[in-house]
């Protein structure tokens, strides 16, 4: 299973809508995951043109885009043998995730998606694996290109890369 990672898009503030580059990389995803500070809900729409799409509730998220179904507070999922939760902000400590949830889910997630710092992470906290794509949009505070990430779960094999856009 390939799954796009995005975070920290600001449509409209950081550009005027997704760089085509972004849709060209996500192009035969099976899952696109938003981890936050969305804005505009036609940004879950476009990407949902290209694979389904859930979203974490970022901080700076307002309108619509709080009652939008697929935009919760914490995602729980089961993919390929993995639990993957999606959270804007980055958990504090191992024991933050080790905690019940705001979906009742217990237990620590092989996979964290996180955005909200605007620059990419990929590391192993206490056999969790971290992630966060950056922003395509708004990298390092930044308008221009900048990056996304792909995760791929393949038989309990995880990998992740992050793509400069």
């Amino acid at each position: 299973m390939r799954i796009g990672l995005v975070s920290d898009t600001h449509i409209p503030i950081a550009a005027k809508e997704l760089p085509p580059e972004l849709m060209e990389a996500l192009q035969g995803v099976d899952l696109i995951l938003h981890a936050g500070d969305i804005y505009a809900l036609s940004v879950l729409d476009k990407l949902a043109r290209i694979a389904p799409v859930l979203a974490a509730r970022g901080d700076d998220d307002y309108g619509d885009t709080l009652i939008d179904k697929r935009v919760k507070w914490t995602h729980v999922l089961e993919l390929e043998g993995k639990t993957l939760r999606l959270i804007h902000e980055r958990p504090y400590s191992p024991a933050w995730w080790q905690n019940t949830d705001s979906s009742g889910q217990d237990g620590k997630p092989d996979i964290i998606v996180f955005g909200h710092e605007h620059r990419t992470v990929v590391e192993q906290v206490d056999g969790t694996l971290l992630v966060n794509p950056g922003s395509p949009t708004f990298l390092n505070y930044l308008r221009g290109l900048g990056t996304i990430g792909l995760l791929d779960i393949n038989s309990g094999k995880v990998d992740v890369q992050i793509l400069q856009l």
